[in-house]
């Protein structure tokens, strides 16, 4: 499942992947995973993190406690921490989001992250309103809206928020409300110290060409975008169901390679892996050169949305070939 589709339905981390520098105190099962992770020849360009919609199973079909996620994240050897709004859905809207709920969601984070050396980096923030709608009040709603999880990513040491760009489907139209939307909200964020970064995520927001326009009309330093390597379908055979395939694919290699100037996070998307541990639909070496090419040095988000692996065994696999790839790039 997706995010959009429910909605609408610190050193580098080749030295902290070493064989020995991972036999920390984990289960069984943990500990022999992550004693096959490849140590990388020399330590990589990046840094590791975690998109917490990679456990979203385990929250919404096994009730996993969301406010565990640095636990598992730091058991799993990452640094850095990228939180999906929508996790925590279930007790904000019934509170209506209120300053009492948002601070509670604040503190246990901040809390649980602390506890656990983890790194605090960005929330991904869904079903708050339309960025790009053509209607200018309700476009204002949405840039509102997003006002409270601007102000709990400061309150937590984030340095961004992610979001959406829907609400018009027509170029002509998309581009001067996205450019308006976000530069409301970019404004906003500024002075908090947050970043307003937009991921191709369906829609017009998956052409590159069109996302990377949008990011120059803006021109704001605290304004960019979260390039993931796999979501670059613009059309769907039939909008109301994802599972009907893409009509329209904009190249993924292109799309990253266009939004990498703008880029202050990068999503690595794996679906499925073969015998030897590469991502099926997605050449990891080449894109992971484009990120490095770009000058890219921060961190890069392990996002398993797979169905053939369990979640953790998922996460742990992107992770390897993660490393792997960095262990043969000069």
């Amino acid at each position: 499942m997706k995010r959009r589709t429910f909605i609408h339905q610190s050193a580098r981390a080749g030295a902290a992947f070493s064989i020995l520098g991972i036999a920390a105190c984990k289960d069984k099962s943990t500990k022999t995973q992550e004693a096959e992770a490849p140590a990388a020849a020399i330590a990589p360009f990046f840094k590791l993190s975690l998109a917490q919609w990679s456990i979203h199973r385990m929250i919404f079909q096994e009730g996993t406690d969301p406010y565990t996620f640095a636990e598992k994240a730091k058991g799993w050897g990452f640094e850095g921490l990228e939180y999906v709004s929508q996790l925590y859905r279930s007790t904000l809207e019934p509170a209506g989001y209120s300053p009492e709920a948002m601070q509670e969601f604040v503190d246990k984070c901040n809390s649980e992250a602390q506890k656990h050396g983890m790194t605090n980096l960005l929330i991904m923030i869904d079903g708050q309103g339309d960025l790009a709608t053509s209607d200018a009040e309700a476009r204002k709603a949405a840039v509102e809206n997003h006002h409270k999880w601007v102000d709990a990513a400061a309150a937590m040491g984030c340095h961004s928020i992610r979001v959406n760009l829907a609400g018009s489907t027509e170029p002509e139209a998309w581009i001067p409300n996205s450019i308006d939307g976000l530069t409301q909200l970019a404004t906003y964020a500024a002075d908090k110290n947050i970043n307003i970064l937009v991921e191709n995520h369906g829609g017009l927001s998956s052409n590159g060409k069109l996302l990377a326009e949008v990011m120059a009309g803006v021109g704001m330093d605290n304004c960019g975008t979260l390039p993931d390597f796999g979501n670059f379908c613009i059309r769907r055979n039939d909008p109301a169901d994802y599972g009907s395939g893409c009509a329209e694919m904009y190249d993924i290699y292109q799309g990253v390679t266009e939004l990498m100037p703008y880029a202050k996070a990068v999503s690595a998307k794996a679906h499925d892996f073969d015998a030897a541990g590469n991502e099926t639909q997605i050449d990891y070496q080449k894109m992971m050169q484009i990120v490095k090419d770009a000058g890219y040095t921060g961190y890069v988000g392990v996002e398993y949305e797979g169905n053939d692996l369990g979640e953790e065994a998922g996460i742990l696999a992107t992770r390897d070939l993660l490393l792997s790839v960095a262990g043969k790039m000069t």
